[in-house]
């Protein structure tokens, strides 16, 4: 085929052709300076800024989880029939922002997607701190957190053992392990890194941690052929985790009677809602770090813009599982079903039960637009959006469903306090510090995975890298 006609094919596949992964020229010398090299220096005037406004929220949290301690969990609103309220909101809502990490690294590596490359580093990091946010809520929960060793299976004089019929007990467990592996793959992962940055640091303590750190890494056939089985290793028994944790986190209301609780659909639905809010929270971290690290040529707007299709993605199967909800209440018959539903959308809280549905099926429909979906200001319109209604969504189950009971004698309107507002912001502040400190301490892109996307490292490379 010559002429016009193959001119015309060419054009074709050239438009069919997915972006490449990088900007601009980038070379292994240039890649390692710039993400490696920020490590030692001094950080900048709005860093110590942004440190500042989250530490100091975070110390408010930790004051005021003190002051919960000393005083008894009766300063929160909660009440009876509403036991479970912000303690546990929290907790299901920071367990789901640390999925988008582990989705981004295990399940995306199995699938060779190379895009992930530029964002698994800190979307890995998210999840563990996140998990790290989640955890200390059921602790505060039981009021006593001093004998959360209880919860351990091991034989003792007092006789007691954890009740592991109770779905509660598999939170305990499964959230370890999703950490556990998680922190494992993580560090895995960073052992190159660490290695580069013991070469490149002068002698001193900074240089014996590195060294401790990486291992004894020097970069041999026989280092980088167990590296990348252990991390095959580590990537599927995390897979298995992306489907489990958030399984097991529903099952603490599915496997309950309470009416808008007892639904098969929680633990696909709690799965999709997780990726959903961890990829939102993924965009708006990565847009600032992008931005202030100047790493544009290396976190495109390809990178954001696959990101964004994930969350309308998600938010398609939100609306969907919305309609579920729905249609269950009706075709079920069950008049306590049909009242709670009611309650969702029309009730005392309904105004949050209509945010929800605003912020996490309407709004995110913005990124059928290519413009949405590539537009810094678009795009962070969306994930704000999408986090504040997960974290409604959260609120609606849990509160809207128990405030009024089987009993219209147990009825009770919940009011969070000033207490339950300190502890939540004191959360955010926690995570954004952990997220700082990350940014300033170690390398947030992976130097090896970008250097397997670079120009002629695939013997495939010149036909584009997916």
């Amino acid at each position: 085929m010559t002429g016009p006609a193959a001119a015309a094919r060419a054009s074709i596949l050239e438009s069919l052709r997915p972006p490449p992964v990088l900007q601009g020229p980038v070379r292994i010398g240039d890649l390692d300076d710039q993400l490696l090299t920020p490590v030692g220096r001094r950080p900048p005037l709005a860093w110590f800024i942004a440190f500042g406004v989250t530490s100091t929220a975070a110390l408010l949290g930790i004051v005021l989880i003190l002051y919960t301690i000393a005083t008894g969990i009766g300063v929160w609103g909660n009440n009876i029939p509403v036991a479970w309220a912000f303690d546990i909101i929290n907790f299901v809502f920071w367990v789901g922002i640390g999925h988008a990490g582990t989705l981004i690294s295990a399940i995306l590596l199995l699938f060779r997607a190379r895009w992930r490359n530029s964002i698994s580093r800190f979307a890995e990091a998210m999840t563990i701190f996140a998990v790290i946010c989640a955890t200390l809520f059921p602790l505060i929960h039981v009021g006593r957190p001093w004998l959360a060793f209880w919860l351990a299976p091991y034989p003792n004089q007092r006789g007691m053992w954890p009740n592991f019929r109770s779905p509660l007990l598999w939170d305990v467990f499964a959230v370890n392990t999703y950490f556990l592996i998680s922190l494992l793959f993580w560090y895995i992962g960073l052992i190159p890194d660490l290695a580069s940055l013991r070469d490149r640091t002068p002698p001193g303590a900074r240089r014996f941690v590195y060294s401790v750190l990486s291992l004894g890494w020097r970069a041999a056939s026989s280092h980088w052929h167990h590296y990348e089985r252990a991390y095959l290793v580590i990537a599927g028994l995390a897979t298995g985790l992306v489907l489990s944790v958030h399984s097991v986190v529903s099952f603490d209301f599915a496997v309950s009677l309470v009416p808008g609780w007892h639904m098969t659909i929680f633990p696909p639905y709690f799965v999709a809602g997780a990726v959903f809010a961890g990829f939102a929270m993924v965009v708006m971290a990565m847009v600032v770090v992008r931005s202030t690290m100047h790493l544009e040529h290396l976190i495109t707007a390809y990178h954001l813009d696959m990101m964004n299709r994930v969350i309308l993605a998600c938010s398609c199967l939100m609306g969907y599982a919305y309609l579920l909800e729905g249609f269950t209440a009706w075709y079920s018959m069950n008049p306590s079903i049909h009242h709670t539903f009611r309650q969702y959308i029309g009730g005392t809280y309904g105004l949050a039960g209509w945010i929800t549905i605003v912020c996490n099926v309407v709004i995110p429909q913005l990124l059928w637009l290519r413009w949405f979906r590539r537009n810094i200001a678009g795009m962070v319109f969306v994930s704000l959006a999408v986090t504040v209604g997960m974290w409604f969504e959260r609120f609606v189950i849990i509160v809207s469903s128990l405030h009024q009971d089987f009993l219209s004698s147990s009825w009770h309107v919940y009011r969070p306090t000033l207490v339950d507002y300190g502890i939540l912001l004191g959360s955010f502040g926690l995570f954004f510090s952990l997220v700082l400190l990350f940014a300033r301490v170690l390398p947030v892109i992976a130097t090896t995975e970008m250097k397997m996307v670079l120009p002629g490292a695939q013997p495939r490379s010149g036909k584009g890298e997916r």
